[in-house]
């Protein structure tokens, strides 16, 4: 999968989780992201932000969600000194159970899948064909059992 069909794949994965199939709904989806980030003032003002500290050591899972905290208008931080893993950000709690989060847990279930894919396939037709996992022998570290 070649990088813009995956970049449609994503979009039309964004777009089915706001509702959208077709093009004019697509249309009504970035609609409805407008109305995500009023929603998110709203929610704002009656739930103020906390700071969520998010640890995600897959690069790719990272990078999806300190761009969906952008996306909705939201600033990912790290303090000095923390692993590069953390991901800070001050989010209502509401916000976080009922959108980001279960946003970011299906985008990254697929953007997983299809980098395993990708990933699996070039290293099958660049490297070997047999790219299974190594085979598990009895002994402990190498060493027959006495």
């Amino acid at each position: 999968m070649d990088e813009s069909r995956l970049r449609d794949t994503l979009e039309r994965i964004e777009a089915l989780f706001l509702g959208a199939t077709t093009p004019g709904e697509r249309t009504a989806a970035a609609e409805a992201l407008e109305r995500f980030r009023a929603r998110l003032r709203t929610i704002q003002a009656t739930d103020p932000p906390i700071e969520y500290r998010f640890s995600l050591t897959n690069p790719w899972s990272r990078r999806l969600l300190s761009a969906l905290l952008r996306r909705y208008g939201l600033q990912p931080y790290r303090y000095p000194r923390q692993k590069y893993t953390t991901i800070m950000a001050r989010v209502p709690a509401g916000f976080v159970n009922n959108t980001l989060w279960p946003e970011f847990q299906e985008l990254n279930k697929i953007l997983i899948a299809q980098v395993d894919e990708i990933t699996g396939r070039l290293i099958a037709e660049s490297v070997h064909a047999d790219t299974s996992e190594a085979e598990v022998k009895q002994g402990l570290l190498g060493h027959e059992p006495d």
